[in-house]
């Protein structure tokens, strides 16, 4: 298994990644699948004329954060969120999630914190953390560097 973060190591090699689904599009003979592991997100392209029936066909029930497994070659795009892509040649549905209560519309904040640990999930969200996380560690690491004791 390959993490997100990992895909510019593995450039035309086959990977596996294992995720939820945080976005789809789809027209006839195409879905574009955006899925997230934690550690990022990347553009999952599932061609009709590259995946069985079957596959293709799965790919088109997911709900947003449902939970799959998919193999693919990847790609380098500099369209695509962090610059690589997978081209799916499998799919394997874990889970279809219910439908998702958090959609693009506006909501009001009595909401989103009724819903936070599904907030957590977007990308301002998750991009706010990733941000705490390194001043908090600037920080400890400055510290700990001129001998103080937490």
């Amino acid at each position: 298994m390959t993490y997100i973060n990992q895909l510019s190591n593995h450039q035309d090699q086959i990977v596996t990644l294992k995720g939820w689904l945080y976005n789809i599009r789809s027209s006839k003979a195409i879905h574009f699948l955006e899925v997230r592991d934690g550690t990022g997100l990347c553009q999952c392209i599932v061609g009709a004329d590259d995946v069985t029936s079957e596959v293709f066909d799965a790919a088109g029930t997911l709900k947003q954060e449902s939970s799959l497994e998919i193999t693919g070659k990847v790609v380098k795009d500099e369209r695509s969120v962090g610059g690589y892509e997978l081209h799916a040649t499998g799919l394997k549905v874990i889970h279809i999630a219910e439908n998702y209560p958090i959609t693009p519309k506006e909501h009001g904040v009595e909401f989103l914190m009724e819903n936070r640990h599904l907030w957590l999930r977007s990308r301002k969200q998750w991009a706010a953390m990733r941000v705490r996380n390194e001043i908090i560690f600037a920080i400890h690491t400055f510290f700990q560097g001129r001998g103080f004791v937490q």
